[in-house]
């Protein structure tokens, strides 16, 4: 989202600041790119000895620190070190929640690209994505692994940095058996795991993905265990609730009833459905998901979705939305029963 501008401003330069806003993101990828926070995790540092050690060019990179710093992500000092914030903290690689490589794939040529056919998304209603690169992007990425791999990581990235979030917000307790569908790695179920030791998971997701799983996943021992299909043809069977994070919004509503209803059919009696979405306010409430609706328009054939639609979904599904959890990050718990 663009960044607040004081409103004592004229309304042209208030403008001006949000249309430069373009410029806040991708000096944020290209800092993330060179590996700025991690040089300055044990105390700060000038510009050239950055510069040194990432192989940038000293003048430019002081040029690009001091625009990031003007918005506080890094500080410079009176000795014209610069120093990290808690706004860069997440830049480093090593952070809990770092986002890294989140940062880096928000700019890199390839997705910038694509938000340059905002307009023909505008006008036609069609993903950009399959106009420039003439097919579908989970075609695409199987066919260019380096991109693959670059989205791969922002996703377990994003994933992990609202993991705790969570894990706070909601009350899991009272949960047997979660299946957690389409769950990449298993940094969300990990997570859920280890705070409700009376719980047992199901990693469910295509079989590549789970493979790479165990890392993550060995720490909760037998009482997690790992499926491998295809969600669109059926999940799980017999837990008493299914998870699913970052995944509707993938797809339009047939796809999405699809999942849903998959998951109400292996589900027990009286089953927990819980959707992990951003959920987009009513009004002009500011809201990334508004934002992100977009990166849907120009990508996919999906949209983020607001509380009504939400409800309208899981009605249609088979279940009753029941209540949708806020949390510390962009995500809600939209929690819905088996009706």
């Amino acid at each position: 989202m663009a960044q607040q501008v004081p409103q004592e401003l004229p309304a042209s330069a208030q403008l001006t600041q949000i249309i430069f806003g373009f410029m806040v993101a991708q000096a944020i990828s290209t800092a993330a790119k060179f590996g700025v926070a991690d040089q300055l995790k044990d105390g700060p540092k000038n510009a050239d000895e950055i510069a040194q050690a990432v192989g940038a060019h000293p003048r430019a990179l002081y040029r690009l620190l001091r625009a990031l710093a003007s918005v506080g992500i890094f500080s410079e000092d009176a000795d014209g070190r610069f120093h990290l914030t808690p706004l860069a903290e997440p830049l480093r690689s090593d952070a809990p929640d770092s986002m890294r490589a989140f940062a880096i794939y928000m700019g890199a040529d390839w997705h910038w690209r694509v938000w340059e056919g905002l307009p023909y998304s505008v006008e036609h209603a069609q993903p950009a994505f399959e106009h420039i690169y003439g097919q579908p992007v989970f075609e695409y990425l199987p066919e260019h692994p380096d991109q693959a791999l670059a989205f791969n990581d922002a996703m377990t990235s994003f994933s992990k940095s609202a993991s705790e979030a969570i894990v706070n917000a909601y009350d899991f307790s009272g949960i047997k058996k979660l299946v957690d569908v389409g769950g990449g790695h298993g940094y969300l179920l990990s997570a859920i795991l280890e705070r409700n030791p009376q719980m047992n998971g199901v990693l469910f997701d295509a079989s590549p993905v789970v493979a790479g799983a165990q890392d993550v996943i060995k720490s909760c021992g037998e009482r997690c265990e790992t499926a491998g299909g295809d969600f669109f043809e059926s999940v799980s069977e017999g837990g008493d609730a299914y998870i699913m994070k970052h995944i509707i919004h993938d797809w339009e509503d047939e796809r999405a009833l699809t999942i849903l209803r998959n998951c109400h059919r292996a589900m027990t009696e009286n089953g927990r459905l819980l959707v992990v979405e951003m959920v987009i306010p009513e009004g002009n409430a500011p809201s990334p998901g508004k934002f992100l609706d977009l990166e849907m328009l120009v990508f996919l054939h999906s949209f983020e979705r607001t509380a009504a639609e939400y409800r309208s979904l899981f009605e249609r599904a088979g279940f009753k939305l029941t209540r949708i959890v806020p949390t510390q990050s962009p995500y809600s718990v939209i929690e819905g029963v088996r009706v």
